[in-house]
């Protein structure tokens, strides 16, 4: 299950049986940078019981530190 959120992907993936996690991408396919360092992908969260519960756990993890790992670039609407 993948969703975008403000610029970001999220991916709820099963880590063992009943088990959910979620992996966060930008949307823009850019790195996350964190202290100078890049990540493809961050996975996130606890052992969730369902995607749901991981997808939601992704975006308050989006919402709290997306001022620190830099702004995805929106996409761009052209005036024509």
């Amino acid at each position: 299950m993948i969703c975008l959120y403000d610029g970001y992907d999220i991916e709820s993936f099963e880590a063992g049986r009943g088990l959910w996690h979620a992996r966060i991408r930008r949307a823009d396919q850019r790195p996350v940078i964190i202290g100078g360092h890049s990540f493809p992908a961050l996975e996130v969260g606890f052992a969730w019981p369902d995607p749901d519960a991981a997808i939601a756990d992704a975006k308050n993890h989006i919402d709290r530190c997306k001022h620190r790992w830099g702004e995805p670039e929106q996409p761009r609407v052209s005036a024509a």
